[in-house]
């Protein structure tokens, strides 16, 4: 028969309850050092990601941007009044004189109001002839009688005389002496009156002959003004150069009706042009007149120097104007697309490598550092300095010899360590 063991019983369960215990501090503890374990690094192909080295030495400061050629002297010619083009004598891309007829336009009413102006001076001009002639007929008359005035006033001074000397010689009465007397100092005083009115005369024809000269100076003024008029229907250049456009907007075309004000054509120097840059409005700032620039026309490189920085901001840029010291390359002509390069100061001895995708001038970024013989990357943060073109400076979180990743690295800035194959 089975004898009963109750101890064996309780060894059972508290077998069970170890067991049960030991299971679960062990579960916990893989529990914690799962917890406890960081995230796989992830794995980036090292032939996609673009690195550098940290170096020490001097860096020359450089901002650089996109512009056309421009020319420094642009004449645009307006139509000072209204008229239709007739005839089209010279095409754009044609080298022109100053005085080259471009265009010739007709206006009825600009040739007659010359037409008309013309009669209008020639009609002043036979009446000032007419009051000239008049005038000198009138002088000629008065200044006769005041000559037979002095004439008769001498005659009878001279009677004065003899009768007075006669009076004392009691050749004649005193009476007749005395009547002498008076008719001479009265034609004297006639004559002096008479003197004074040819006078005043003279000044009143010079004051006449003078308003009809005033007349006549503005009716030439309005002729050569209405002249002028009529010589603009024929336009031209204006300056040495080459004829860019006819026409606003639009071609000019024959017949076409043209306003007064409208620009007509578009004649530019080819000899003196200048480079507008475009320079991203964040890097514009240390950019100033006078500073040294290079321009690339893809076919050879021009020496300048800043001459103006526009002070508004369109589209993201700042446009800046390089006036080009050297001898433009072959192929060099307005609008042509170049790439400049504006100088601002040399930086000696400063801590700096490339630039950056995401790197900022001033700011403070996460980099990637190489590790482990360039098999891992690190993230830490670098604190920026001055930039140029393909160089910045390093202030702080890096030191000479340390390689960093440049490239955008924006997907991977949530790990603080990748790896590199």
């Amino acid at each position: 028969m089975d004898i009963a063991r109750p101890e064996l019983g309780r060894q059972r369960r508290r077998r069970r309850v170890l067991y049960s215990i030991g299971a679960l501090v062990v579960l916990a503890g893989v529990t914690l050092g799962l917890a406890r374990l960081q995230p796989a690094a992830p794995t980036v192909d090292k032939a996609q990601v673009w690195t550098d080295t940290v170096r020490r030495g001097d860096v020359l400061r450089q901002v650089r941007g996109n512009g056309t050629l421009v020319p420094e002297e642009i004449h645009w010619i307006p139509a000072l009044s209204p008229g239709r083009v007739e005839r089209i004598l010279v095409l754009p891309g044609a080298a022109v004189r100053a005085d080259t007829v471009l265009v010739e336009l007709s206006n009825p009413d600009v040739e007659q109001a010359a037409f008309d102006a013309e009669w209008q001076l020639k009609g002043a001009e036979a009446q000032f002839n007419k009051l000239k002639v008049q005038l000198e007929s009138d002088r000629l008359s008065q200044q006769a009688q005041a000559a037979l005035l002095n004439a008769e006033c001498s005659v009878a001074r001279l009677d004065a005389e003899a009768d007075a000397r006669l009076a004392e010689e009691k050749l004649v009465d005193r009476l007749t002496a005395i009547r002498s007397k008076t008719r001479a100092e009265q034609l004297a005083q006639r004559c002096e009156l008479e003197q004074r009115r040819l006078a005043i005369l003279t000044e009143n024809h010079r004051a006449q002959l003078a308003v009809q000269e005033a007349e006549l100076e503005r009716l030439r003024a309005v002729l050569a003004l209405k002249r002028k008029h009529l010589d603009q229907l024929k336009v031209r250049a204006g300056i040495d150069g080459v004829l860019q456009r006819l026409g606003d907007r639009e071609t000019l075309q024959v017949g076409q009706q043209i306003a007064a004000g409208a620009n007509l054509a578009r004649v530019a120097n080819p000899a003196k042009l200048k480079a507008e840059i475009k320079i991203v409005e964040t890097q514009a700032k240390d950019i100033a007149i006078g500073q040294k620039a290079e321009v690339d026309t893809r076919n050879g490189v021009v020496a300048g120097r800043v001459i103006r920085v526009d002070p508004a901001v369109q589209n993201g840029t700042v446009t800046v104007d390089v006036a080009l010291a050297g001898e433009l390359p072959k192929g060099a002509r307005p609008d042509l697309s170049v790439e400049g390069t504006i100088e601002f100061e040399l930086l000696q001895n400063v801590l700096h490598v490339g630039r950056p995708v995401q790197g900022q001038a001033g700011s403070t970024v996460g980099l990637f550092k190489l590790v482990k013989g360039g098999r891992e990357a690190e993230l830490v943060p670098v604190k920026l300095g001055r930039s140029s073109v393909n160089t910045i400076e390093i202030l702080d979180g890096l030191g000479v010899g340390d390689s960093v990743i440049l490239s955008d690295m924006s997907q991977w800035s949530a790990h603080k360590r990748i790896r590199l194959n």
